[in-house]
């Protein structure tokens, strides 16, 4: 495994990180424990060592089994958890409804006042059964409080210790510089895969110019690069699939062309589909790492191995013409 210092921080991060979206069970049709906290332990022992989770992943639910596997493996583990999205109160500005495994229903509200921040801390840290938090990440940017009120907050948590790197989620360069003014930003985590690369141009060169880490989440476009979602699948509707746009059967089809077109690259490394596409995310021109789920310990060798090999200059641009002439119905 290889690992990168993220921006210009102390904090080192595992290439391939593990994403604990999935693990939640929320938005993904439920998951299992036993499995999660053996793919997270199977994880650490393969050198992916940068976890990656979030208070609304499970309404909580990832975070506590996130802490329950890394306990006695702490100081092996780097802990990425985020704050902003609240599930539990309606106080601030209504973000989403979603639906748990159960058929529950809550209503999502983005909430980054001072006085949250520093509550959803101290919740995160219970969850977690740690004390201290590796980067602590805005989840989505709160339109309605001010980015100086949101990022005091941070700059006290940092002054106490209970988290060592502030970085962002899903900010635009823009945003990023407002709260580069407050505070030093190690990162920020964008939606990023070879069928979504809205931040080639803006985004990533801003991180870059600014020595901003980059950590990408959905490289594998919520398991659609993989190569094992068939255009006939069908998903429940707790699933996220069921109603994301790269998901019409047309575009599984299309996809599912344009991954045989580059099969025989994956075949020379003797890797998968899907390793071959995270080596290429994690080799894009100012990615940090890339968050990969995993929610059994097969699933987490298979995400580890994609760090084994090196693509050729040769070999992503031969991807990257076959990846021209892919065009999806969005």
């Amino acid at each position: 495994m290889d690992y990168r210092q993220l921006g210009e921080s102390e904090l080192r991060v595992s290439v391939v990180a593990l994403g604990a979206w999935a693990i939640g069970g929320l938005f993904w049709g439920g998951s299992d424990e036993r499995d999660s906290i053996a793919a997270i332990q199977k994880s650490i022992d393969l050198g992916v060592t940068t976890i990656d989770t979030a208070p609304i992943y499970g309404c909580g639910r990832s975070e506590d089994i996130v802490g329950k596997a890394i306990a006695g493996r702490r100081n092996q583990v780097q802990l990425l958890t985020k704050f902003g999205l609240r599930w539990d109160d309606q106080e601030g500005t209504f973000f989403f409804d979603i639906q748990d495994a159960d058929g529950k229903a809550y209503q999502v509200y983005r909430q980054a006042t001072k006085k949250w921040v520093i509550r959803e801390c101290e919740e995160s840290l219970r969850r977690l059964r740690t004390d201290y938090i590796d980067l602590y990440q805005h989840h989505w940017p709160d339109p309605k409080v001010p980015v100086e009120e949101t990022f005091a907050a941070i700059e006290r948590l940092l002054r106490d210790g209970k988290i060592l790197a502030a970085g962002v989620c899903n900010y635009s360069p823009e945003q990023m510089a407002a709260a580069r003014r407050i505070v030093p930003l190690v990162s920020n985590q964008p939606p990023y895969s070879m069928v979504q690369r809205d931040i080639e141009t803006g985004v990533l060169p801003y991180c870059r110019e600014n020595g901003i880490g980059v950590v990408v989440y959905s490289p594998l476009q919520l398991g659609l690069l993989t190569g094992k979602v068939t255009a006939g699948r069908e998903f429940p509707a707790t699933d996220i699939r069921s109603r994301n746009p790269f998901f019409k059967t047309e575009n599984r089809r299309r996809v599912l062309e344009f991954l045989e077109q580059i099969r025989p690259i994956a075949e020379t490394h003797k890797a998968t589909l899907a390793q071959l596409v995270i080596n290429w995310t994690i080799q894009q021109p100012g990615v940090t790492a890339a968050l990969v789920g995993a929610r059994n310990p097969a699933q987490a060798e298979e995400n580890a191995g994609a760090a084994r090999f090196r693509l050729s200059p040769e070999e992503i641009a031969h991807i990257n013409s076959h990846l021209a002439y892919l065009k999806l119905d969005l």
